[in-house]
């Protein structure tokens, strides 16, 4: 009798199992379909293929050539630590996302790429569903076939908002220090890297832009693309650094 009624409670989950699986794959399916229509609609009027060029022409245009490297660097090891290797999507950085939303119950995570944030920056709304990340990942996708990483990561740079009105890396720089990115020191680099993370909280509050600082020092070590003596010596300059 003991022996039936394990058969049957395992029969009873498999079905329950395979069920959710089901579900699971229909409703992937209905917002990747959602997602494909929306990214359609908005490539017609803007297709992935003259984004580059449309970028470019809009004022206060910082070329690849131009950036600090220390900037790239630390925006790759905070935002993005897998750019030069992925091809527009992290699986692993979504998985991540996935679980944490899980326990928060919330799409406060969207393990986004630095092309994924590009394509929703220049292409959709900033609103969070389901479809519009699906769309996301299809012209992340595109974007990545069509243009370079360096090309990409300009594109980036050049759009993201830094908080205060400031658009793009050369408002940011100007803006927020009076200079142009090619003269920012490591300390003001770093500093802007970190804005984009929560633009208008770090604008309005220096105190939570410096903390957010070291999140990106502690970051940019684990990357091993500053030592912790050069960390910590930039934490300490960072103290002097007026905005």
């Amino acid at each position: 009798m003991l022996h039936r009624f394990f058969h049957f409670l395992k029969q009873s989950l498999l079905v329950v199992l395979c069920i959710l699986l089901l579900g699971g794959l229909l409703a992937g399916g209905w917002f990747f379909y959602q997602g494909r229509q929306l990214y359609r609609s908005a490539a017609s009027s803007y297709p992935v293929a003259s984004m580059y060029d449309t970028i470019c022409a809009r004022g206060s245009y910082t070329s690849y050539d131009a950036l600090p490297q220390i900037y790239i660097n630390a925006v790759i090891c905070t935002e993005d630590e897998h750019f030069m290797t992925h091809k527009g999507i992290d699986p692993g950085a979504i998985a991540r996302a996935l679980l944490a939303d899980l326990r928060t119950h919330s799409l406060a995570e969207g393990g986004s790429t630095l092309t994924q944030q590009l394509a929703k920056n220049e292409l959709f709304t900033q609103d969070k569903h389901l479809a519009r990340k699906a769309a996301e990942m299809l012209a992340a996708f595109d974007l990545e076939k069509t243009y370079s990483k360096q090309q990409i990561f300009e594109m980036y740079a050049n759009t993201i908002y830094f908080g205060s009105g400031y658009y793009g890396i050369a408002e940011a720089a100007e803006g927020y220090f009076g200079k142009e990115p090619a003269q920012l020191t490591d300390t003001e680099a770093i500093y802007l890297a970190g804005m984009p993370n929560a633009p208008s909280t770090y604008a309005s509050s220096p105190e939570l832009a410096f903390k957010r600082m070291q999140v990106v020092l502690k970051r940019m070590v684990k990357c091993r693309v500053l030592t912790q003596q050069q960390a910590d010596a930039i934490a300490a300059d960072a103290e002097n650094l007026t905005v």
